[in-house]
């Protein structure tokens, strides 16, 4: 490749020329890669905008999905709770009828039997509700980490901090030191 060269400035023959140093096609490159990595930002940028944007009515429904959710759990877990004092009234009232003679043992098994349904019921329906608060959590933006000893982590020792602290000062003394001489 022939070396670039400019008219010599100053000189009133402009049939004299100057080379340049070939350093000036690596900037007109690095400009160029600067350029391209410019167009590239712009590019990943637009993507993510338009990812965004199509985020956003799903999150919308997300949302609604779960606050629709958890209106209707609310009222099943009223309505489960006024049938599990019925139940247990039942339960009650039918103990009350075997001991004094009036029912057999059926009775009570049975009201037995019908006041631990309900509570299962009860329960499983005070879970979903739980499991719909998660998910409304998360349609709403908020994380979710779990947080245990194995996912904690490695903390480090006291021991070890001063050595660790001592180590980065030496590598930062080193670099400064080749910066500078």
């Amino acid at each position: 490749m022939p070396p670039l060269a400019t008219p010599a400035i100053g000189f009133s023959d402009a049939t004299q020329y100057i080379d340049l140093p070939p350093c000036f096609s690596t900037a007109q490159a690095d400009c160029v890669a600067h350029v391209a990595a410019l167009d590239l930002a712009k590019v990943q940028k637009n993507i993510h905008i338009v990812q965004y944007e199509q985020a956003i009515p799903t999150r919308f429904r997300e949302v609604a999905d779960a606050l629709a959710g958890r209106s209707t759990l609310d009222s099943q877990i009223a309505a489960d709770q006024a049938l599990l004092v019925a139940t247990s009234e039942s339960y009650r009232l039918s103990e009350m009828r075997f001991r004094d003679g009036v029912d057999d043992y059926l009775g009570v098994l049975d009201s037995q039997r019908s006041l631990y349904t309900a509570q299962q019921t009860l329960v499983g329906v005070k879970l979903s509700r739980l499991q719909n608060l998660v998910t409304l959590y998360k349609a709403l933006g908020g994380g979710w980490s779990e947080h245990s000893p194995q996912n904690a982590g490695p903390v480090a020792s006291i021991e070890a901090q001063p050595a660790s602290l001592a180590r980065s000062i030496t590598e930062a003394k080193k670099s400064w030191f080749c910066f500078f001489h």
